[in-house]
């Protein structure tokens, strides 16, 4: 086996498989045209029968690599279409020339007629140019023009697929990183109030604010991450926003009852819709404010609700003209879209004093996001 590795290796690195290629392409076409294999032999060991196999292995490979090598990166690819055209033409019938003519040195070294030695009628040079070289000629571009365009074609889709997928990546990046900055320094003047307030509490909600920066800055780089730590995640930051509210503020959560091990779920995906009940909270301190968010399993379908108080009399936005933690709602779905295409349902109402957002997702379990990751 190694052995066999290492005869591929040394035909790849001095494209030697080049040369087997056009040797085994002509060899075939000579046995089909002649229709005996024994015919070949007898042809193909006499200084004649080299010179003219000779002839249509180097004089083809020649005409076929200029065409793709030349002319297709100078003429095709560049849109100059008529030129790339005539000047292959050109080069098929000068590659059929000097085999025609090949064919006459071949007879000369066999001291016999080249149209007896090769069974050739009417005896002219224009019958072999017509009937034997430009056929070949014609068949050996096309072949050659065809795996390369094939392979340029490929490499352009992989290209391709590679931008498209550094350009979603590039966007998930920006979004993600569209978190509110105002809920730092509004969770830190919060945590500064309390240490004369509640020492107690204040340094809990440190500790929580701690967490919630490690989170963000360490443990949720990957494009899925174990729904546990994601939930775990929104009950911190629920509660540190919950500390600027006053005791008209009422907040009730609830999460899965039922086992989260094994689903992921994409960082922060979520958090915009609460970001957005707070934000969107009536400004009048004395009327009742409240959150009600509550999260359910079933399967691995994941069913987000989130309710939160509004005052519209004071001039609360559309649905489709709301801020979700900075993003407009365009740019949430535009998110949804790229990790969960046609995994996903997003329904955000404006109800008579509150809105409503219910979101429904597929998750995905742990094993199929190392295949993914596998896969590439």
């Amino acid at each position: 086996m190694k052995k066999l590795q290492a005869i591929f290796s040394f035909l790849e690195r001095y494209k030697l498989h080049h040369v087997l290629f056009w040797a085994a392409y002509h060899l075939m076409w000579w046995t089909i045209f002649s229709g005996s294999v024994s015919k070949i032999m007898e042809f193909i060991v006499e200084p004649f029968g080299v010179v003219k196999y000779l002839g249509y292995v180097v004089y083809q490979a020649l005409g076929v690599y200029f065409c793709l090598y030349v002319l297709i990166p100078k003429y095709l690819q560049k849109g100059k279409y008529v030129t790339f055209f005539a000047s292959t033409i050109g080069v098929v019938l000068l590659m059929a020339a000097a085999i025609t003519a090949n064919y006459f040195l071949s007879g000369y070294i066999a001291q016999t007629s080249t149209y007896e030695l090769y069974n050739i009628n009417p005896k002219t040079p224009f019958s072999i140019f017509k009937f034997n070289a430009l056929p070949s000629c014609v068949g050996a571009v096309t072949l050659g023009m065809s795996i390369k365009l094939t392979k340029i074609w490929i490499a352009s889709q992989k290209r391709h697929q590679q931008l498209e997928k550094e350009k979603l990546e590039t966007e998930l990046k920006f979004l993600k990183s569209q978190m509110n900055p105002h809920f730092l320094f509004n969770t830190i003047n919060s945590i500064f109030v309390l240490i004369n307030k509640n020492p107690e509490m204040a340094s809990e909600s440190l500790v929580k604010f701690s967490g919630l920066l490690r989170y963000q800055l360490y443990e949720c780089n990957d494009h899925q991450i174990p729904l546990q730590n994601e939930l775990s995640y929104l009950q911190s930051f629920m509660e540190l926003e919950s500390l600027r509210q006053n005791e008209n503020f009422e907040i009730n959560v609830e999460l899965p009852k039922q086992s989260t091990s094994g689903l992921t779920i994409a960082p922060f995906i979520l958090l915009p819709f609460i970001e957005n009940a707070f934000k969107h909270l009536s400004e009048d301190q004395s009327l009742k404010r409240w959150i009600q968010m509550s999260i359910e399993l079933e399967n691995n379908g994941l069913q987000f609700e989130l309710v939160n108080s509004a005052n519209f009399d004071m001039g609360i936005a559309e649905p489709d003209t709301i801020n979700f933690g900075g993003l407009g709602l365009k740019n949430v779905k535009r998110r949804l879209d790229l990790i969960y295409p046609n995994a996903h349902n997003l329904l955000v109402t404006k109800e008579k004093d509150r809105y409503r957002v219910r979101l429904t997702i597929t998750l995905q379990e742990e094993g199929e996001v190392q295949l993914r990751k596998v896969g590439g």
